[in-house]
């Protein structure tokens, strides 16, 4: 991929232009199995080992997909888990996406020696919106290769950013191999829309994932980013889907 601006926002104004006639697109919903798509998420500063507990239990009887926790958490998560498939992602440079790509490599092979399995990185916005392109990729690639094969969430801060930012980022995003992109960190000036689910699915087409978060409160939230495109939902209100 050409990392300079020029190409990457032609290429981008082409696939807003595309996806402003598409037929808005209605995927497929489980909802017999909401369970499946939820990150039972915790990531508050106040967050204790109780908690982390609860969540793990409530992640265990409702069969989510996934926990989402701090890396400090990540050891106890994998002691609360063991037996169960539900895996454990935590978050890398968070919420601002701004420590140096080489913290933020560390910090992801820590995490995996701890016991992660999935990694939700937050991309470096500001260097985003400054066009500095490249370096975007390098900071996303460099947390690939540390997760070792494991699924990496690319946070995009998608309330930050413009549209055109939104697709460029998702670009770069799927062109660093990451596995997902994901709407928000929950640190940012918004949370998951639709509309933004639907573009950057569109963007990223089907070898690559969404993940919506962020104000996702009920099963009808829920329900409405699924058939958007998201795939994972990160979310602290699981239990009250069913």
């Amino acid at each position: 991929m050409d990392f300079s601006p020029g190409p990457l926002h032609q290429q981008s104004e082409h696939l807003l232009q595309e996806f402003s006639v598409q037929t808005p697109h209605d995927y497929p919903v489980d909802t017999g199995n909401l369970a499946g798509y939820i990150d039972h998420t915790r990531l508050k500063v106040e967050t204790t080992i109780a908690d982390i507990e609860r969540f793990c239990d409530d992640a265990r009887r409702h069969t989510f997909a996934a926990v989402c926790f701090n890396p400090i958490y990540v050891a106890a998560a994998k002691r609360f888990l063991e037996g169960s498939n539900v895996q454990i992602a935590t978050v890398v440079g968070f919420p601002l996406g701004a420590e140096n790509t080489l913290t933020k490599a560390v910090d992801t092979r820590c995490a995996v020696s701890d016991g992660a399995t999935e990694i939700d990185m937050v991309i470096a916005v500001g260097l985003l919106k400054s066009q500095e392109y490249e370096q975007v990729h390098h900071d996303i690639a460099e947390v690939v290769r540390a997760a070792s094969g494991r699924p990496v969430k690319a946070i995009i801060e998608s309330s930050d950013l413009t549209d055109r930012e939104k697709v460029v980022a998702c670009l770069i995003a799927r062109d660093a191999g990451a596995s997902y992109v994901k709407t928000s960190s929950g640190f940012g000036r918004g949370g998951a829309t639709t509309n933004d689910v639907a573009l950057m699915k569109y963007v990223v087409g089907p070898d690559m994932n969404v993940k919506a978060s962020t104000g996702i409160k009920t099963r009808d939230d829920a329900i409405k980013m699924i058939r958007a495109g998201a795939l994972r939902l990160g979310t602290s209100a699981g239990p009250t889907f069913s």
